[in-house]
């Protein structure tokens, strides 16, 4: 019986009944490096040959910047697999990459300030 929302892939008692690397045809390693907070956009170009649905549920949470960890998170799937589809759909042209800000100094002082500022006000 699948969970409302879940869609045919999904089982309340059995869980997800295609493995996560099916989804990737077996593929670990994405074609592009992206990290966790790599930032994603759709470019609006169409993508040509045939992708799978997770591609198209994937292009579709890109059409603001997001990056690729909220991804993941929307598709239920693990990074390493996500990475992987994202990928793809750079290569085709259906999504830009960038990585995110921080990315030549991750311990820069002022956003690591600016995340606990954001923190303390969220307690």
């Amino acid at each position: 019986m699948t969970a409302a929302g879940d869609g045919p892939w999904l089982d309340d008692a059995a869980g997800r009944l295609v493995r996560p690397f099916t989804v990737s045809n077996g593929r670990t390693r994405p074609t592009v490096a992206l990290d966790l907070m790599s930032q994603l956009m759709a470019t609006g170009a169409t993508p040509l040959g045939y992708l799978g649905p997770e591609h198209a549920q994937a292009l579709d949470l890109c059409r603001a910047p997001v990056p690729v960890a909220e991804v993941a998170a929307h598709l239920k799937l693990p990074v390493a697999v996500t990475k992987v589809l994202l990928a793809d759909l750079v290569d085709c042209g259906a999504l830009t990459t960038k990585p995110p800000a921080f990315h030549h100094n991750p311990t820069d002082r002022a956003l690591l300030e600016a995340v606990l500022d954001g923190l303390r006000r969220q307690l």
